[in-house]
């Protein structure tokens, strides 16, 4: 299963455009060693070499192993983890992790727009030196955070559950400069939302940039400047770019209601759609959410609404991810920066290939991938995963 979705071709290929095809023979080749790190995220509570075991366990049998071959020590496998290094891991993910869901799929499009959805969360990391220079602590002093921390700013597939894009960073680098780096996988077909915390005039209009339309909650302290009234209750306004006064953000909408142009790089035009959820917030809290799809007939405020809610789909991903496959409260124990990232990959190749796994299940039987539990996912690959290993060292 895990085999098919990232094939010996595609391996190779990652390998050769990375740089790091052996040029000898070796007993722990690169491409055993990708698969081994993808193991690595489906096994994550195990030893090192007891991965290794659950990887090739059966291989004799199926006469696809040299028959004196033995499980390298722990020094081996480490040593050949090195000199795979994390590009290849990345490069692999960046190539395979693709959106996944169909046209059928449930849950995952609104007016012909792909759902997708922005967010970050952190990693425990092992409590060394080199991985706290590069990843950091939360806080300082006494108040800083036990283990060094990275963090991670993914894009997720609302309807699968599929992390499509990643970007890796320090703790200390913003949750908003990681996401501007996540541009590169949005495409023109999609429909990005994010919360109100990666908001941002710049980060806004940076993703707005790719052709994909955007549907980001914004908090009290974003001021916008009211255009219009529009047919279904949303209405017509200006975001700006942070610095102006309230004297230039005045006219800036005077300027707009007259019809003239409005430069790009001080504000922009934006649909805001406001409404409450009063049985999730008993207060009345009020939730702002603009968006670029403008017209109120493309996609109706009610629609908007509802489907904003499906950002919480990544926050399910993330759990799944922290979870059922890292395990709860457990750190990723690779001693260096370059290991940690290697594995955090291996992770994130380990996700995708069981969510795309889900989808191809439930779409057939057209059944919302919601509905698809992944832990019992996860215990099916875990179980093929040996006779999917066919290969040779």
């Amino acid at each position: 299963m895990v085999s098919a979705r990232f094939d010996r071709d595609l391996l190779e290929e990652v390998l050769n455009r990375t740089g790091r095809k052996e040029k000898r023979s070796r007993r722990l080749p690169a491409h055993v060693m990708i698969r081994y790190v993808i193991a690595m995220g489906l096994f994550a509570a195990e030893s090192y070499d007891e991965v290794m075991r659950r990887l090739v366990g059966n291989l004799r049998r199926l006469g696809s192993w040299d028959d004196d071959w033995q499980v390298p020590t722990k020094s081996a496998i480490t040593q050949a983890r090195q000199r795979l290094g994390a590009e290849p891991m990345k490069a692999l993910f960046e190539r395979a992790a693709v959106p996944v869901a169909g046209p059928g799929t449930k849950g995952a499009w609104l007016a012909r727009r792909r759902l997708m959805a922005i967010d970050a969360t952190s990693f425990d990391v092992a409590d060394t030196e080199q991985n706290v220079e590069r990843f950091g602590r939360m806080g300082s002093g006494p108040k800083a955070s036990a283990y060094p921390k990275l963090h991670v700013a993914a894009l997720a597939e609302c309807g699968s559950h599929a992390v499509v894009g990643a970007v890796l960073g320090g703790c200390r680098t913003g949750e908003r400069t990681l996401a501007a780096d996540l541009s590169g996988t949005v495409g023109p077909d999609m429909l990005v939302m994010a919360d109100a915390g990666l908001y941002s005039f710049e980060l806004f209009s940076t993703v707005a940039a790719t052709g994909a339309d955007l549907a980001w909650r914004i908090g009290a302290s974003v001021s916008v400047g009211v255009l219009r009234w529009l047919s279904d209750g949303s209405y017509h306004a200006l975001i700006y770019a942070p610095g102006l006064s309230a004297a230039r953000r005045a006219r800036l909408v005077e300027q707009a209601r007259a019809g003239q142009d409005i430069p790009a790089e001080v504000a922009r035009l934006v649909r805001v759609v406001e409404y409450t959820v009063p049985d999730r917030n008993p207060d009345g809290g009020l939730i702002v959410v603009v968006t670029t799809v403008t017209d109120p007939h493309d996609i109706p405020a009610t629609d908007l609404a509802g489907a904003y809610h499906q950002r919480w789909e990544e926050e399910t991903a993330f759990d799944e991810i922290k979870t059922d496959l890292r395990g709860r409260g457990e750190i990723l124990h690779s001693k260096t920066p370059d290991l940690v990232e290697q594995q955090l990959w291996g992770l994130l190749l380990a996700h995708y290939a069981i969510r795309a796994l889900l989808l191809q299940a439930a779409d057939p039987a057209g059944y919302d991938p919601d509905r698809m539990s992944f832990v019992k996912g996860l215990r099916v690959v875990r179980r093929q995963v040996t006779d999917q290993a066919a290969i040779t060292p």
